[in-house]
């Protein structure tokens, strides 16, 4: 990209001769993918209503990165090429993904982008679980040249400071026990279950099953593509409606008009689809069953006091340690056999309250406190003092159907 493409008016050395508020602190919010930049604006929203804060987006390198340009203008935020990213200072930086980030400089602040460090690194030479780092903690990414890249690396719960000494000790001194926003806005959305279901289209007499898949070859989707046909065969459209719940990258790595056209007859039979960069966090707090797989948003269902079922679980690509490992001990399988709504009744019946219960306790250990910590967190490494308004954290938006 030709540096005349570059963004001279927002930062740059001349662009106190072009903006309006002059002086203000730069944060670039490096967004890998709409995953990630979906994470990453739980944070930047910490930082609404303060005139002295410049906030610039950039689309970071990822092979998961369709999506995003549209995801950036679709907030009508001011953005950068990533090819100028290298040759400017930030106040701070945001990222959540690692892809590239010793190429920002700035004091920078990694988190996760799902529900904890659940998954291992991809197996290489058939290499054994406990011997594979927890995506996310790894030396691997998170060093370069003997150095910690991040000033600061966001973790949800205490018990990540263990599991960061065995793959990073490097790391442990810019550990910050932060919580998780995902989890706090989802338990903050819980009171607008009805909302949700209306957006959602769910009838007072009718019961909402939401089928999560996360991406990859042994997800949901990737290996039970007949569990939608199934569900939507067995169970009355009167009485139920099924919602399906799929990770952006499975939208964005084969393309929204393939995906649709792979569902089309799911989509005439009453199959509605959530669109990859819509809000899941409305679609769980609606649940009354939630089916999935080893991704984040299956983990996150267990915190909707709702029944959670898997259908598949790949243990070898999952930490033994994690959350979605207790999670996985504890939750009843969908069966290839038998009916579904007898599953489905079976669950509900065998859902006692506190089932999840150490199953949540360990996706945070600062429940309802991360924009506390985060904002305490952001505006120390920014060297400014925090506003005085106390951040509160707000349900999310009502979901949309369409994709």
């Amino acid at each position: 990209m030709s540096d005349r493409e570059w963004n001279r008016v927002t930062v740059g050395l001349d662009s106190r001769r072009w903006v309006t508020r002059k002086d203000c602190k730069t944060v670039l919010v490096a967004v890998h993918t709409v995953t990630s930049g979906q994470r990453l604006l739980d944070t930047a929203r910490l930082l609404e209503s303060d005139l002295r804060v410049q906030v610039v987006f950039t689309k970071a390198p990822d092979v998961f990165n369709d999506g995003v340009d549209q995801l950036i203008s679709g907030l009508g935020g001011a953005s950068l090429p990533w090819a100028q990213v290298p040759y400017q200072r930030f106040d701070l930086a945001l990222a959540a993904s690692l892809g590239s980030i010793h190429e920002i400089h700035a004091p920078l602040v990694v988190m996760p982008h799902g529900a904890g460090f659940n998954k291992l690194v991809p197996a290489r030479d058939g290499a054994r679980a406990e011997d594979r780092a927890p995506y996310g903690l790894d030396a691997q990414r998170l060093m370069r040249d003997g150095v910690v890249l991040p000033k600061a690396i966001v973790l949800p719960h205490e018990i990540e400071l263990g599991r960061l000494a065995r793959t990073c000790p490097q790391a442990l001194p810019v550990a910050a026990i932060v919580g998780d926003s995902s989890h706090d806005r989802l338990v903050a959305s819980l009171p607008h279950r009805d909302v949700y279901r209306r957006a959602l289209g769910v009838g007072p007499r009718q019961k909402l099953v939401v089928v999560t898949s996360t991406w990859g070859p042994k997800s949901l989707f990737g290996k039970h593509s007949d569990l939608l046909p199934r569900l939507l065969a067995e169970l009355p459209r009167e009485e139920f409606r099924v919602v399906a719940l799929f990770h952006p990258n499975v939208w964005f790595g084969h393309g929204i008009w393939q995906v649709r056209t792979w569902l089309a007859d799911s989509l005439r039979s009453g199959l509605s689809l959530v669109p990859p960069d819509d809000d899941w966090r409305a679609v769980l707090a609606a649940a009354d069953w939630i089916i999935g797989d080893h991704g984040s948003v299956t983990l996150y269902g267990a915190a909707t006091g709702r029944p959670v079922m898997l259908a598949g679980f790949p243990h070898a690509d999952v930490d033994p340690d994690s959350a979605l490992a207790k999670l996985a001990a504890v939750a009843p399988r969908v069966s290839r056999r038998g009916s579904l709504r007898g599953q489905l009744d079976k669950a509900e019946r065998e859902m006692r309250p506190g089932r999840y219960r150490p199953v949540v306790d360990q996706i945070t250990s600062a429940p309802g406190r991360f924009d506390h910590n985060m904002r305490r967190l952001i505006y120390r490494l920014m060297d400014l003092r925090q506003p005085e308004h106390v951040p509160v954290t707000p349900p999310v938006p009502v979901p949309r159907l369409g994709a």
